[in-house]
């Protein structure tokens, strides 16, 4: 077959031209992604042997009482989730006022700074961003020193630094899908609601953020799978406190199929997360 009959078949038949795109990217999301997520929800059901410490190929659900029965495991599930919720509901807040004024209130100008502002901490190392909330937080940092000034302290290392940081860390993708959102917003409705008399609290309630809610939905959906599965911001500003991600790392060295037991927790708890997001009918209209 000849390169210009290739083309000619191609040309006629979208659809095979979109199945070549797609082959190459689909197939790395298989190989990397599922098999890896299958072979992880197969592991769970595997032991090690306690006296040679190898891993044993053998259906038990040993591992899943584990995690199911033991308080431990309820407690920083529950932490987690606290957390994850809280970060959620922080960012959330930012975004709707900052991505507002972004789109519909800041000069062309203005704005374009104002992404390039966001965009900027997404450049650096993840670790440097939480290495440098621990120099904020830690005794004599710039916290407590401009804390001293008005009689209060740092808060330290704990549930408090870890929502902090983390809500800086996932900050940016919660605002970015927020302003695109807005930006969709035609000016003409807020015009129209202006006209009506409607002030404009009352526009933004009844006009504008059901249609931001799409965007607010998609970085939601950001900030709380990320600070689930997070474990380096915890070990940097986390304290004794433990959460997911942790006991995930601490055991995936010495007994795998443990790990991998908890690591379906936040797996089940994300499906359940986008389950009630996908209930809103937000999804659709992403």
């Amino acid at each position: 077959m000849t390169l210009s009959s290739v083309s000619s078949t191609l040309s006629r038949r979208p659809g095979i031209r979109l199945g070549l795109l797609l082959a190459a990217p689909l197939t790395w999301l298989v190989l990397v992604y599922v098999v890896a997520l299958a072979a992880l929800l197969v592991t769970a059901f595997w032991t090690i042997d306690s006296f040679t410490n190898e891993l044993e190929r053998t259906f038990t659900l040993d591992n899943i009482r584990e995690i199911t029965g033991q308080a431990l495991y309820r407690t920083v599930t529950l932490r987690t989730i606290g957390v994850a919720l809280l970060v959620t509901l922080i960012d959330c807040l930012i975004a709707l006022p900052v991505g507002f004024y972004m789109a519909k209130v800041a000069s062309r100008r203005s704005r374009h700074l104002l992404v390039i502002a966001f965009l900027m901490p997404l450049w650096a190392s993840y670790l440097v961003k939480a290495l440098a909330w621990r120099s904020l937080l830690s005794n004599g940092g710039l916290l407590d020193w401009a804390g001293g000034l008005f009689g209060l302290g740092t808060p330290g290392f704990g549930l408090t630094a870890i929502v902090l940081t983390q809500a800086y860390i996932w900050l940016p993708y919660v605002i970015l899908p927020v302003y695109a959102a807005y930006e969709r917003v035609p000016d003409s409705l807020l015009d129209a609601a202006g006209d009506l008399g409607a002030r404009p609290a009352l526009t933004f309630r009844t006009v504008v953020l059901p249609l931001v809610v799409p965007g607010l939905v998609a970085g939601s959906i950001f900030a709380f799978s990320l600070t689930m599965g997070d474990y380096i911001t915890v070990n940097i500003v986390g304290g004794a406190n433990q959460m997911l991600g942790n006991l995930v790392y601490i055991n995936s060295g010495s007994n795998l199929p443990l790990a991998a037991a908890i690591a379906l927790i936040p797996i089940f708890v994300i499906m359940i997360y986008l389950a009630l997001v996908r209930r809103t009918g937000a999804l659709e209209n992403l």
